[in-house]
Parts: C-alpha cells; structure tokens; sequence
C-alpha cells in the first residue's frame, strides 16, 4: 500500500527539493504551502498523479483539517526559517513556527506520525566555545528562530509519535533558492558583488547540502520503526568548518573577487560551536555531497540567479 505524506511548506527551499523525491520513492505526496515565495518550484511535480497541492496556511485550522485528511506521515517544514526573518517578523514568525506546530498536532490522529524539522541553531550560546553537541547536549536558544523552535520541540515531544531533525544551516541550489544562506550568500557576493566582507572568520558553524537533508528526511520515513520518538542531528563531520574554511574554498573555484575579514561589526548570532551526528550515521545515514562539491555547485548555479531580493527570506 503506498503510504500517503503531507509536505507542509513543500514550496519553499527544502520541500521543493524533497518532494520529488518523495514521489521518485513511490510516495503519495499532499503539499500544504501559502505560496508566500510562489508555487515555481512545484511545477516540476504536476505530471505526476500521486501529486496533490493545497493552497493553505498552518494557522488555519480548516486548513490543517483538509491537509490531514487521509495522510499517513506529516513532513512538517512549512516555517519562518532564520535569524534575520524572525527578528524581522516576530509574531508572524512565533505564530506559524509555533502555533502553526500546535495547530497540526492538535488536529492529527494518534497514529499519524510527524517528521518536525527543527534546527541545530537550537543549541545556540553552549556551555564552552567548541563544545561538541550531541542530540542530549542542553538546549540554549538565542535567538527568536531557536526560541521558538525549541518550543515547537517541546510541543512535539509531548504529542509524542515523531520524529525530530535538527538541521545544520542548509546551503546548496534549489528551485526555491534562498541567497541568505551563509555559503550560498558568499558565493552570490563572490559572483556578483565581486567581494566579501566576512566577519569574524574563526566562527566554527555545521552545514549540509539541501539534498542530504532531504534524503535524511527519506530516510526517517523508511526507518520510522528505528527512530521513532527521538531526536537526531542531521548533517557532516567534515562541513563543521568555520567561515574562513568557506571563503578559502570559494577562492579556489572563482579567485576573482576582494576578500576582508573583520572582528568589527555585532553580529546577533553568536554560535560557535561542533555538532555530532553519530547517532544517525549508526543507524546507516551518512551525507553525500561534500562541503567542496556543494561550492562548486554553487559557483556554477549562481551564474543562473539575477535577482537577489527574490531569493532572500528577508
């Protein structure tokens, strides 16, 4: 029998990477979006039958309602995703990452399983800079995106039946892109700008590739009896690298550009700090894409985007 998903958010930056291959799985897949960025990256999707949009939002509980109706596993991404979009919007960004989560709990069936994707900004001001954290390493949000996602966390926890990713900040080309990611903005600002301006360049932060993300979220669906009611970081030994490490990178595949680093500057986020994923890799997930290959794919997709208002979440 094939299993039935809802994607919500499935328009945005990482939905549109993963519901194709969703579908390409055999999967059913209902996308639940408000098209606040537009529906672009879906077309992709409309040939195929098993194939259904809902135009809605997670504050609206008929919304949910009609989203719910018949699925078997909900793929929750639909959020105000980072820093500077949830500094800007507070209470719309508290409403849907936090209230939209409460609202899909309250209204799904017991048996129907959620798939929360939360975030490794969560761990926020730890304990030690370079502290490695681990799934049990106490949470210490800082920011109104960790705050809230942390409290998400802990609705989702309660409700119980989940699966809980936190994501190392995402970076790659995607239908929906997103140019505010720290890799993807470098490589934007290398490309376009011809110049960089990089602000305390020791900083250590974790990243993973939009499709090893999305593949984890595979993943958990086809290991669910394995995962169930437990949390997991979802990212690469080898991308726990500081912004310098970028940049370097970056020089080595377009070298023509002017590169300043500065300790000037208050930046909000002050994470810096090495994640551990240990515990999904013990189970058989392991990252495909290289931090270096995703730079490459970067500097080539980038030749493609315009306009950068368009792509920013901000």
């Amino acid at each position: 029998m094939v299993k039935k998903v809802l994607v919500t958010g499935g328009a945005g930056y990482i939905g549109t990477i993963l519901v194709p291959m969703l579908l390409e799985k055999g999967y059913s897949v209902r996308v639940l979006d408000n098209l606040t960025y537009g529906g672009d990256g879906l077309i992709q999707n409309f040939h195929n039958k098993n194939f259904e949009f809902l135009q809605g939002d997670v504050r609206n509980w008929n919304d949910i309602k009609n989203a719910l109706d018949g699925v078997d596993i909900i793929i929750h991404l639909a959020a105000i995703v980072g820093l500077p979009a949830c500094k800007l919007f507070p209470e719309l960004s508290e409403e849907i990452n936090v209230t939209g989560t409460k609202n899909l709990l309250a209204f799904r069936k017991p048996e129907q399983i959620i798939i929360f994707a939360s975030t490794i900004s969560n761990y926020g001001d730890v304990a030690m800079p370079g502290q490695i954290c681990k799934e049990e390493t106490e949470l210490r949000p800082n920011t109104n995106y960790s705050f809230q996602k942390t409290k998400a966390e802990k609705l989702v926890k309660e409700a119980g039946n989940f699966i809980i990713f936190r994501f190392a900040t995402a970076y790659g080309m995607s239908p929906r892109m997103r140019i505010d990611l720290l890799p993807n903005d470098f490589v934007y600002r290398a490309i376009k700008e011809k110049q960089i301006i990089v602000y305390e360049k020791d900083v250590k932060r974790p990243f993973a590739h939009v499709r090893d993300i999305s593949r984890g979220i595979v993943f958990a669906l086809e290991n669910t009896d394995k995962m169930i009611n437990q949390v997991f970081n979802l990212g690469s030994e080898e991308s726990n690298v500081t912004k310098g490490d970028i940049v370097n990178l970056i020089k080595l595949k377009c070298p023509d550009f002017i590169l300043h680093f500065t300790d000037h500057g208050a930046q909000d986020d002050r994470r810096n700090f090495h994640v551990d994923y240990s515990k999904i890799q013990a189970l058989g997930f392991n990252t495909l894409i290289s931090l270096k290959d995703g730079i490459d794919e970067l500097v080539r997709g980038m030749q493609a985007v315009e306009f950068r208002h368009k792509y920013a979440n901000v």
